[in-house]
């Protein structure tokens, strides 16, 4: 196995063990033979040592080795995010599980090549269960429209799922909380961008306190996968004449649309 395979195949199994952790699998057994072919996956030639994983017998009920997937028992679920949203809908990971009406988990295409990220739910969203469903995220869909998508073709979702009461920001214990949840999206769906909405999710994902009007306008890198910082759609709202501030935001949309390789819709 090359190196870059080998990357890959430790990339799938470090998410699908991110995922059973948030089922709540406590752990997995591996085997002595499993655990010492693991660790000769990068050796050219293969360990002449290693002896061949003995057959697995016909007969049900029983299992041939240590580790091995008993007859008859289903194999473990391939992580989803819809198996995903179903166990956060249940999550009690901080305070903000006794104030919320609905889970606002994500929305869009499973394998949206772009991600909005934004801070957290607002009154809208915690009662439809939806993000950026309110003023704010109107406006965001008609971001989206001008760069030539649709909302279902990206996913939207929010560093913490449950909205923080009268709207502030997230406490740091609420976001760490969320994280995994986080992390398992973007494990599973992998964009070619992010975009983060706002200082909040800017400052989450990028840990740092530097100022939104200095982050925005060039990319980070968050997991691996580059990270565009910008105002929050809100934040426009708020502006007395956001000509300005909109300009820069579409700036950074045009940023995003020449990093994934598409080009900028005529107006």
């Amino acid at each position: 196995m090359t190196r870059g395979k080998l990357a890959g195949a430790l990339d799938q199994l470090e998410a699908y063990l991110r995922y059973q952790k948030l089922l709540g699998v406590a752990g997995l057994a591996l085997s002595r033979d499993g655990w010492e072919a693991f660790r000769n996956l990068d050796r050219s030639p293969p360990n002449p040592g290693l002896a061949e994983p003995a057959p697995i017998p016909e007969s049900t009920g029983e299992v041939a080795r240590e580790g091995a997937q008993p007859a008859g028992e289903a194999a473990p679920p391939k992580p989803d995010l819809a198996g995903l949203a179903r166990k956060a809908e249940t999550c009690t990971g901080c305070a903000l599980c006794r104030t919320r009406t609905k889970v606002v988990f994500g929305e869009g295409d499973p394998r949206a090549e772009l991600m909005f990220i934004g801070e957290g739910p607002g009154r809208d969203e915690d009662l439809s269960g939806k993000p950026f469903v309110g003023r704010a995220g109107q406006l965001l869909t008609k971001i989206i429209k001008a760069m030539g998508l649709e909302r279902d073709q990206i996913y939207i979702t929010n560093v913490v799922k449950c909205r923080p009461p009268n709207n502030r920001d997230p406490k740091p214990e609420e976001s760490a909380a969320c994280r995994e949840w986080l992390n398992s999206q973007l494990d599973l769906i992998r964009p070619r961008v992010i975009v983060a909405l706002g200082k909040v999710a800017a400052h989450n994902l990028l840990e740092t306190e530097e100022p939104i009007s200095r982050l925005r306008g060039s990319f980070r890198q968050f997991n691996g996968i580059p990270l565009m910082p910008t105002f929050h759609p809100s934040y426009l709202l708020r502006q007395a004449n956001p000509r300005g501030p909109k300009k820069m935001v579409w700036e950074d949309m045009k940023n995003v649309l020449a990093k994934m390789g598409r080009e900028v819709p005529r107006p």
